[in-house]
């Protein structure tokens, strides 16, 4: 074989190899895609029914006298005995006063307190009934099953058809999921509370970790000497940024909580271990950023007569800080989706109350969606996968923010 023919058989062997590793990639995109659209279809097909909850019609009184002692729920099960008056033993208005569910009492409240002309008026109310009815009604309970196998008895089966023949009872667009906070019945649980300790923590965390990020990487690229100390902290944060995130926790378990005593469970303190957490991120975005800003800038710029803190002050940062925004924003992303290190400074206790401030009790999303995601309840399990949605969206739109910063601001050289 002569060489031009060698050469010939190589570059074919070539071509091949690389149309085969373009196809091992495409392969690899392709199979990550179906794993992705696996994963959303559970989740989307899961969390989709969260958007509606399931309400109940009943007409009743408000006495002032109910109204003075609070006896909301008396009132409620006094107007189901009077729709059902077939039920008469104890078991039965058992599980008829199950329909209805155990915070009915104070969405009634919240209805007469909104308006108190409806103390003494005969009207009807709408009032959430129990996750068990309401994963009937969305077909999450099969009716076929032998009455052992489910949860809803034959009896509360034909109470069900005789309210929904009425029109008494129906599905309505669940507001409450996302204007309320925590709570232990499924049906009541809302995720506005989960939302805002996390937008509150990621605030703490963008506060501080943000000027002193772009300090620390304006310092060490512009103005540290470049000797052993230097090298020692430059390989120090990068090892932090491989840190397992539950170290960080620690930390702030050990530091924050038991030495300066802040407050437990505060998003204070929860912003303070994530801002330690997403510091070494940002510090090598915002010096990866400042290396890209061409040294003729610097030069030129002194060789007009500027100081070297002029030279980045007003000519090295505003060039390098798109890659710094998106450094952060992307750092920022991360620390949304971390539980570890808040389940150790006591972000997981049970909080019902929307946070107001920094310094009140709060919990965070992925750690509401770690509560949910244990409870036993079946209908919690819509709403961890609806919770896990929500945080999706949330980490969605700060990468698309990154992305369109970068498109934006970013500078060709």
């Amino acid at each position: 074989m002569s060489k031009a023919e060698r050469i010939k058989a190589g570059l074919a062997h070539r071509y091949r190899a690389e149309r085969h590793f373009r196809l091992y990639g495409i392969g690899a995109i392709l199979l990550a895609l179906g794993f992705l659209g696996v994963m959303l279809t559970v989740v989307i097909g899961r969390g989709v029914g969260v958007l509606q909850q399931s309400y109940i019609q009943l007409t009743l009184t408000v006495t002032a006298e109910a109204a003075e002692t609070g006896d909301w729920q008396g009132l409620i099960k006094t107007s189901l005995r009077e729709q059902f008056p077939e039920a008469r033993k104890r078991k039965d208005k058992k599980q008829l006063y199950g329909f209805v569910s155990s915070g009915a009492g104070y969405a009634l409240r919240r209805q007469v307190e909104q308006n108190p002309d409806l103390i003494g008026q005969r009207r009807a109310y709408w009032l959430p009934v129990s996750d068990d009815v309401d994963m009937l009604l969305k077909d999450a309970i099969d009716r076929s099953l032998p009455e052992s196998d489910r949860r809803i008895t034959d009896q509360e089966l034909a109470w069900i058809d005789t309210l929904i023949e009425s029109g008494a009872l129906e599905l309505r667009f669940n507001k409450g999921f996302f204007t309320s906070g925590d709570s232990r019945e499924p049906e009541l649980a809302g995720i506005l509370g989960a939302a805002v300790g996390s937008a509150l923590s990621l605030l703490v965390c963008l506060m501080l970790a943000f000027p002193l990020g772009v300090m620390t990487a304006v310092h060490l690229e512009e103005f540290a000497p470049k000797n052993r100390w230097t090298d020692l902290i430059e390989v120090n944060i990068n090892n932090l940024a491989a840190v397992p995130s539950i170290v960080f926790g620690l930390l702030g378990l050990a530091v924050f909580l038991n030495v300066f005593g802040l407050p437990r469970s505060a998003p204070l303190v929860g912003g303070m271990v994530l801002a330690l957490m997403t510091l070494p991120t940002i510090i090598i975005a915002s010096r990866a950023a400042l290396k890209s800003v061409p040294p003729s800038i610097r030069q030129a710029a002194m060789a007009l007569g500027a100081s070297p803190v002029q030279v980045v002050l007003h000519h090295i940062l505003p060039s390098a800080m798109p890659g710094m925004l998106t450094g952060t924003i992307i750092g920022m992303a991360q620390a949304l989706g971390e539980t570890a290190p808040l389940l150790m400074i006591g972000m997981v206790a049970f909080i019902v109350d929307v946070p107001q401030g920094i310094l009140e009790q709060a919990t965070a999303l992925p750690v509401q969606i770690f509560l949910w995601a244990d409870a036993p309840e079946r209908a919690f399990g819509e709403r961890t996968a609806a919770a896990i949605l929500v945080l999706l969206v949330f980490l969605v739109l700060m990468n698309l923010t990154a992305v369109i910063l970068r498109k934006r601001f970013e500078q060709r050289w």
